[in-house]
Protein backbone atom coordinates (compact mmCIF):
# COMPACT_ATOMS: atom_id res chain seq x y z
CA UNK A 1 0.00 0.00 0.00
CA UNK A 2 1.29 3.16 -1.17
CA UNK A 3 1.91 6.05 1.50
CA UNK A 4 1.16 9.16 -0.84
CA UNK A 5 -2.96 9.17 -0.75
CA UNK A 6 -1.69 9.28 3.03
CA UNK A 7 0.17 12.02 2.92
CA UNK A 8 -1.66 14.07 0.43
CA UNK A 9 -4.81 13.71 2.90
CA UNK A 10 -2.67 14.60 6.32
CA UNK A 11 -1.53 17.54 3.90
CA UNK A 12 -5.10 18.54 3.06
CA UNK A 13 -6.28 18.22 6.80
CA UNK A 14 -2.97 20.29 8.01
CA UNK A 15 -3.07 23.20 5.63
CA UNK A 16 -7.42 23.21 5.72
CA UNK A 17 -6.90 23.39 9.34
CA UNK A 18 -4.46 26.51 9.56
CA UNK A 19 -6.81 28.43 6.68
CA UNK A 20 -9.86 27.61 9.41
CA UNK A 21 -7.83 28.80 12.41
CA UNK A 22 -6.57 31.93 10.44
CA UNK A 23 -10.51 32.79 9.53
CA UNK A 24 -11.30 32.32 13.19
CA UNK A 25 -8.15 35.07 14.08
CA UNK A 26 -9.53 37.21 11.58
CA UNK A 27 -13.04 37.05 12.97
CA UNK A 28 -11.94 37.78 16.13
CA UNK A 29 -9.59 40.54 15.74
CA UNK A 30 -12.56 42.23 13.74
CA UNK A 31 -14.46 41.09 16.90
CA UNK A 32 -11.68 42.77 18.77
CA UNK A 33 -11.79 45.97 17.03
CA UNK A 34 -15.45 46.35 17.38
CA UNK A 35 -15.38 45.66 20.90
CA UNK A 36 -12.59 48.79 21.35
CA UNK A 37 -15.09 51.18 18.64
CA UNK A 38 -17.64 50.50 20.87
CA UNK A 39 -15.74 50.98 23.64
CA UNK A 40 -14.04 54.38 22.68
CA UNK A 41 -17.80 55.65 21.64
CA UNK A 42 -20.31 53.85 23.76
CA UNK A 43 -18.99 52.40 26.81
CA UNK A 44 -18.62 55.93 29.22
CA UNK A 45 -23.20 55.62 28.90
CA UNK A 46 -23.90 52.28 27.77
CA UNK A 47 -22.98 48.33 28.43
CA UNK A 48 -22.84 45.39 26.18
CA UNK A 49 -24.26 42.99 28.66
CA UNK A 50 -27.38 41.52 29.38
CA UNK A 51 -28.85 43.95 32.08
CA UNK A 52 -26.25 46.43 32.88
CA UNK A 53 -27.84 49.61 32.17
CA UNK A 54 -25.87 52.68 32.96
CA UNK A 55 -26.86 56.34 32.16
CA UNK A 56 -28.00 54.80 29.00
CA UNK A 57 -29.60 51.63 28.70
CA UNK A 58 -27.51 48.02 28.05
CA UNK A 59 -26.81 47.75 24.24
CA UNK A 60 -26.86 43.64 24.43
CA UNK A 61 -29.08 42.64 21.90
CA UNK A 62 -30.76 45.46 20.95
CA UNK A 63 -30.08 44.97 16.82
CA UNK A 64 -32.94 44.31 15.22
CA UNK A 65 -35.37 44.59 18.01
CA UNK A 66 -37.77 48.30 18.60
CA UNK A 67 -36.35 51.08 20.51
CA UNK A 68 -36.65 51.84 24.00
CA UNK A 69 -37.33 48.26 24.62
CA UNK A 70 -34.72 47.70 27.08
CA UNK A 71 -35.94 46.07 30.64
CA UNK A 72 -34.87 47.96 33.47
CA UNK A 73 -34.26 50.85 31.91
CA UNK A 74 -37.49 53.66 32.44
CA UNK A 75 -35.23 57.23 31.48
CA UNK A 76 -36.48 56.80 27.86
CA UNK A 77 -37.44 60.71 26.42
CA UNK A 78 -40.04 59.05 24.31
CA UNK A 79 -38.34 60.33 21.12
CA UNK A 80 -37.52 56.62 20.06
CA UNK A 81 -41.05 55.21 19.57
CA UNK A 82 -41.34 53.70 16.06
CA UNK A 83 -37.55 53.26 15.84
CA UNK A 84 -36.14 49.73 14.65
CA UNK A 85 -32.77 49.16 15.47
CA UNK A 86 -30.70 47.83 12.08
CA UNK A 87 -28.28 48.67 10.39
CA UNK A 88 -29.01 51.92 8.57
CA UNK A 89 -30.85 53.24 11.65
CA UNK A 90 -27.75 52.64 13.95
CA UNK A 91 -25.39 54.14 11.41
CA UNK A 92 -27.56 57.48 10.88
CA UNK A 93 -27.93 57.81 14.67
CA UNK A 94 -24.70 57.06 15.73
CA UNK A 95 -23.66 60.19 13.07
CA UNK A 96 -26.32 62.40 14.44
CA UNK A 97 -28.96 61.23 16.95
CA UNK A 98 -30.97 64.05 16.65
CA UNK A 99 -31.85 63.08 12.75
CA UNK A 100 -33.52 59.61 13.83
CA UNK A 101 -34.72 61.16 17.18
CA UNK A 102 -35.79 64.01 17.46
CA UNK A 103 -36.12 65.43 21.42
CA UNK A 104 -33.75 62.23 22.04
CA UNK A 105 -31.75 62.57 25.93
CA UNK A 106 -28.87 61.16 23.75
CA UNK A 107 -25.82 63.79 23.31
CA UNK A 108 -22.93 63.15 22.68
CA UNK A 109 -20.03 64.17 19.84
CA UNK A 110 -21.08 62.31 16.79
CA UNK A 111 -18.88 59.33 15.71
CA UNK A 112 -18.12 60.67 11.73
CA UNK A 113 -15.84 57.81 10.72
CA UNK A 114 -18.24 55.70 8.55
CA UNK A 115 -15.36 52.96 9.18
CA UNK A 116 -15.38 53.33 13.11
CA UNK A 117 -19.72 53.14 12.67
CA UNK A 118 -19.01 50.02 10.86
CA UNK A 119 -17.01 48.56 13.59
CA UNK A 120 -19.51 49.66 16.35
CA UNK A 121 -22.80 48.54 14.30
CA UNK A 122 -20.87 44.84 13.92
CA UNK A 123 -20.25 44.66 17.58
CA UNK A 124 -23.66 45.28 18.41
CA UNK A 125 -25.04 42.64 15.94
CA UNK A 126 -22.29 40.17 17.93
CA UNK A 127 -24.66 40.50 21.09
CA UNK A 128 -28.24 40.18 19.46
CA UNK A 129 -29.47 36.89 18.55
CA UNK A 130 -30.96 36.28 15.03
Amino acid sequence: MSRMPLLAASLVVLFGCEAATAQDESAAAQGDEGAMAFNKHCRNCHSSKEGDNRIGPSLYGIYGKKAGQVSGYGKYSGALEGITWDEATLDKFITDPQSVAPGTNMVYPAVRDAAERKKVIEFLKTTSTP
